[in-house]
């Protein structure tokens, strides 16, 4: 388990997760999966594909949970 990876959804955030806190867990998760803090350099594209591909499928997951009835981001 990424320990930095915070859970983004209420009540663990006050408030709807921001774009950079989606792409920082994100981040963090290719980081720990990959083995790698910084790519080299022929590594670099892969590594910022899997990093898109993994915070548009966080906002996706974040848009159609429902908590209590509600839904956790508008």
């Amino acid at each position: 388990m990424c320990r930095s990876i915070k859970t983004l959804r209420p009540p663990a955030l006050p408030e709807e997760a921001t774009e950079e806190e989606i792409r920082a867990a994100a981040l963090q998760y290719v980081r720990k999966v990959s083995g790698f803090r910084a790519p080299a350099a022929h590594n670099q594209e892969v590594f910022d594909q899997a990093v898109t591909a993994i915070a548009q499928a966080t906002a996706q997951l974040l848009d159609g949970l429902e908590i209590r009835g509600q839904k956790v981001r508008a």
